[in-house]
């Protein structure tokens, strides 16, 4: 099972602040585990909304809209990608995870499992550019 462990924005990550060097390197430490134990796919970091867009669909009309984008709560700071055994599993190496808050401030990191081609029908795995599973 893929999952994504979704790190919410605060007002710090917002304004642009990097993490402190102690908790940069509590979250290198962290990875490094990950990747010791053969779970982890990815993660990064993100700029904050003000360097970022969106695309706002209305039936055929498309729609740009400049950042920044005003409710932190509602936003991502960085994410990692891990593929573990249960959902259970997650969650044990996410209550690990450094607190990404500064200074024992309140932080949340959201755990949400992806979708597996198995899940999907064949339409929707063609859409997604790969075959299902039982034509690989």
């Amino acid at each position: 099972m893929r999952v994504m462990v979704i790190v919410k924005a605060s007002k710090e990550s917002e304004a642009g602040e990097l993490p402190n060097e102690q908790i940069l390197a509590a979250m290198g430490d962290y990875n490094e585990k990950l990747v010791q134990a053969g779970i982890m796919l990815a993660g990064e970091g993100l700029h904050p909304t003000s360097k970022g867009k969106r695309v706002r669909f209305s039936g055929k009309k498309r729609t740009v809209i400049d950042g920044p984008f005003t409710e932190t709560k509602e936003l991502i700071a960085g994410y990692t990608l891990i593929e573990v055994k249960s959902r259970e599993e997650a969650v044990e190496w996410t209550r690990r995870f450094p607190n990404p808050a500064a200074d024992g401030r309140h932080g949340e990191i959201e755990v949400r499992p992806l979708f597996d081609l198995d899940e999907l029908g064949p339409q929707d795995a063609k859409v997604r550019g790969r075959p299902p599973r039982g034509d690989r």
